[in-house]
């Protein structure tokens, strides 16, 4: 019977936990031991900094995230403590890169091994996760599977500058305005991870990293990046208004006005569908502050939560992602200053389409985890229960399922992953993150269904994630871009491929 696998136990949210696939010392052997000079790199190489953080959001996820989950869905809100974590050093670790820390900075060496000798240089290729006292870190190295040593290190010293607190809703924020200053890529994987645990939580982090926190640092004037990106990397979540109840697919129809008034403008209209609206300390609007210029009047505005005129109304009581609030806004004689302009007059338009065709890998990566997260509880289910007299693994047309579904996971996390690595590089990949987002979210259908199936009755009922799961990944055609709308998107470049 797999450890943690209690089908038979009182309270199955706890008992049943999603099984870990940890690599052999062989395969990390490998993995480390793999030319440096390799041109084309598999697509799941990771750098060690995202391995440290792929690995500590699992840690986190498990520790911290998932105590929650059942009763964050039935009472159909975001606990407070988890929004909290996620802001708060969310991994319950900090990640910092060793070639900030110089011999004069290591008051302490003590190698766990004392065979083996200690440097008190870490080579500067080094990440390490460190925890314990403010001030004093104690940080383990693993080098080539044969050392560890533990250094202790003040990290109040000019010398550890580089030091970067991992806040899980800042990751792509500079550290110069308290951001972990890390990778669209790193937040790809920290959206993934987070999905495997709770697909409501990964949402929450992934528009607050690939839209809000985007958007503000791409645009945002000097002023306003001092305003709010400390606050974002720290305690305030932000919110996107786009979508209105006439304006879905078609968005740039929308009917929010900003009429202009001298030095500042008067918002009037209305959104619906709005994310993170219940939480969100900011609130980035797009209105239309030139209805003759017709979509080319669209503008973005950056609305604060106390601000007059601004209403926030009920929560939406939906099938899935229930924690993740998702509520109307009002915008009543709304008056904001010229400054709160964000970007350009006129340029909301070119703003949201190239926010949401990043922001579409980040819902792949909520797919992908999602649709992982609910196949590692279900298979370990496969294997402890006997039927016939054998595991109902062992049956043959079990054995198929399995593998098809495992097969469709690692062909949408090739999709997700390869989309993601293409922006970073600044290379084209709306096409494929089109593509991306369209798969992963019916791979997620077809795991989460046959999850169910392969768990019988006990995956019908509330007792057990799999259903949540099923709940959950139906959003993933719908927001963010339809399947259809990825689909017309996707053809339309293909189309341009062909022209001569």
């Amino acid at each position: 019977m797999t450890e943690g696998v209690g089908w038979r136990f009182s309270r199955p949210w706890i008992s049943c936990q999603a099984a870990l696939r940890p690599m052999s010392s062989r395969a990390i052997a490998a993995e480390q031991a793999a030319p440096a000079s390799a041109g084309f790199p598999p697509l799941q190489t990771f750098s060690e900094e995202e391995t440290m953080m792929r690995d500590a959001v699992q840690k986190y996820a498990q520790e911290r995230i998932a105590p929650f989950v059942s009763k964050m869905d039935e009472n159909s809100s975001m606990d407070e403590e988890v929004i909290r974590s996620l802001f708060e050093q969310g991994v319950c670790t900090s990640l910092y890169r060793t070639s900030h820390v110089s011999r004069a900075h290591v008051t302490e060496v003590s190698p766990l091994f004392p065979q083996e000798s200690a440097e008190n240089d870490p080579p500067p290729t080094w990440y390490m996760l460190c925890g314990g006292p403010v001030g004093v870190l104690t940080i383990e190295l693993d080098y080539s599977l044969r050392t560890v040593y533990t250094y202790r290190v003040s990290c109040t010293d000019s010398g550890a500058g580089g030091a970067v607190c991992v806040s899980l809703m800042g990751i792509e924020i500079g550290t110069e305005y308290g951001g972990t200053g890390s990778s669209f890529f790193s937040s790809v994987l920290v959206i993934e991870e987070l999905a495997k645990v709770d697909p409501s939580v990964a949402v929450l982090c992934d528009i607050q990293n690939t839209l809000i926190n985007t958007l503000v640092s791409n645009l945002g004037t000097d002023e306003q990046k001092e305003k709010y990106l400390p606050r974002l990397a720290t305690d305030m979540v932000g919110s996107f208004c786009l979508s209105e109840a006439g304006s879905g697919s078609d968005a740039f129809s929308l009917k929010t006005k900003a009429e202009k008034h001298k030095d500042y403008y008067v918002i009037d209209g209305s959104k619906m569908w709005i994310s993170n609206a219940e939480h969100a300390g900011v609130f980035l609007v797009m209105a239309n502050a030139e209805l003759s210029a017709g979509y080319r009047g669209i503008t973005c505005f950056m609305v604060d939560r106390d601000t007059e005129g601004l209403h926030i109304g009920k929560k939406e009581n939906k099938l899935g992602l229930r924690a993740s609030s998702t509520c109307a806004l009002t915008f009543d004689s709304l008056k904001v200053p010229e400054k709160s302009i964000l970007g350009k007059v006129g340029q909301g338009y070119k703003y949201a389409i190239g926010m949401l065709n990043g922001g579409r890998i980040g819902i792949a990566a909520q797919m992908l985890g999602l649709a992982q997260g609910c196949f590692d509880h279900a298979v370990p289910y496969t294997r402890q229960r006997v039927q016939f007299g054998k595991r109902i693994f062992d049956f043959q047309g079990m054995q198929h399922q399995i593998a098809h579904v495992a097969t469709q996971l690692e062909a949408a996390r090739l999709l997700t992953y390869n989309a993601a690595r293409l922006k970073e590089a600044g290379r084209p990949f709306i096409k494929e993150a089109c593509m991306a987002k369209y798969f992963t979210a019916e791979v997620a259908t077809l795991t989460t269904s046959k999850c169910i199936e392969w768990m019988g009755g006990v995956g019908f009922t509330k007792d057990y994630p799999i259903e949540k799961y099923y709940r959950d990944c139906k959003i993933g055609t719908i927001y963010e871009g339809t399947t259809n709308i990825q689909l017309s998107t996707m053809a339309k470049l293909i189309d341009k491929e062909y022209d001569s």
